[in-house]
């Protein structure tokens, strides 16, 4: 939270703990209904084995490794996830109460913990909850400009995202990262 905190300008917002994934979220509100989410491993819970959620234990440094697409075609998008990666797609559903009393219910296809970072997203639909947690971050002066891709090998996701009916800007490259782009207190920044 600190580092991210020196990057941008404002400081992230402690989310809570993940009980059963053994992580624990901060989250900083990048307007438009975007939200940047730190997860890291919950040290106070040793009882989840890893990898933990999303391959935190496996990070070599602060990056972003992941992204959520927000559907509201969940099976769809299901299938092809799992046509691309076997493992992918696993639909799965959570809720928890927030501290303001709102229930928060969320349907996910859940993310894999390999490799540390991957370019094709994991779904979430936020539809049956009260409010969307962006709605309960505060204004703090940032604003999503944009993600990209780099991969020694673009090509191989055209399908994917095309099924998606998303586009992400590739470029080819040596080592496999996304990018986030943001205007925040601190001005344009790039993650």
């Amino acid at each position: 939270m600190d580092t991210f905190e020196t990057l941008l300008g404002v400081r992230p917002i402690f989310g809570g703990n993940h009980q059963s994934f053994g992580t624990k979220n901060a989250l900083i509100n990048l307007d438009h209904g975007i939200y940047l989410e730190l997860l890291a491993a919950d040290e106070d819970n040793s009882t989840v084995s890893k990898p933990r959620w999303m391959g935190v234990d496996r990070l070599t440094k602060n990056q972003i490794t992941r992204w959520a697409l927000k559907s509201d075609v969940m099976a769809k998008d299901a299938r092809t996830l799992k046509k691309y990666h076997s493992q992918m797609g696993t639909l799965t559903q959570g809720s928890r109460n927030t501290k303001e009393g709102f229930l928060l219910h969320w349907e996910l296809l859940m993310p894999l913990a390999d490799p540390e970072v991957e370019l094709v997203p994991f779904a979430i639909d936020w539809r049956k909850s009260e409010q969307h947690p962006s709605e309960m971050l505060p204004n703090m002066k940032c604003c999503f400009l944009g993600l990209k891709g780099i991969h020694p090998q673009p090509e191989i996701f055209d399908e994917v995202f095309k099924k998606l009916g998303f586009e992400l800007s590739i470029d080819k490259g040596k080592e496999t990262a996304l990018k986030l782009q943001v205007q925040c207190p601190n001005g344009l920044v790039t993650i």
